[in-house]
């Protein structure tokens, strides 16, 4: 993880049970690990892309299919992905600048895509 980013996690949510557990679940990984796993979570931006490429919309089955694949790489990877986290990533896919360029590298607006999809999911 990118030490600058490292540091504002902590700052941030340093204090949560999930900041916690994501320390336990990463206390090993490599710079290599961590790429690895920035790809894989690029992937399934990746795959939102294209689905909103194909004229799906955020409740499509093929959309809410990815946003449960999200939160399962979350917490496969990272700590556990409630309801309620997962939909606090949504809104600051598209509330924090860095987030939405680097998620609209994969298409112009599948940051909002995925943000919407993810607020179906949460209900």
């Amino acid at each position: 993880m990118n030490c600058k980013y490292k540091e504002e996690a902590k700052s941030r949510f340093g204090s949560t049970d999930a900041y916690k557990e994501f320390e336990r679940k990463t206390a090993g990984c490599t710079e290599a690990d961590f790429e690895a796993s920035a790809e894989g979570l690029n992937g399934i931006f990746a795959q939102f892309a294209q689905c909103k490429a194909q004229g799906s919309t955020p409740e499509s089955p093929e959309a809410q299919s990815l946003v449960k694949e999200l939160q399962g790489f979350i917490t496969n990877n990272f700590y556990t992905c409630t309801d309620e986290s997962l939909k606090g990533l949504g809104v600051m896919y598209t509330a924090d600048e860095r987030f939405a360029e680097n998620i609209d590298k994969n298409g112009e607006g599948t940051a909002e895509f995925v943000s919407m999809a993810i607020e179906v999911y949460c209900g």
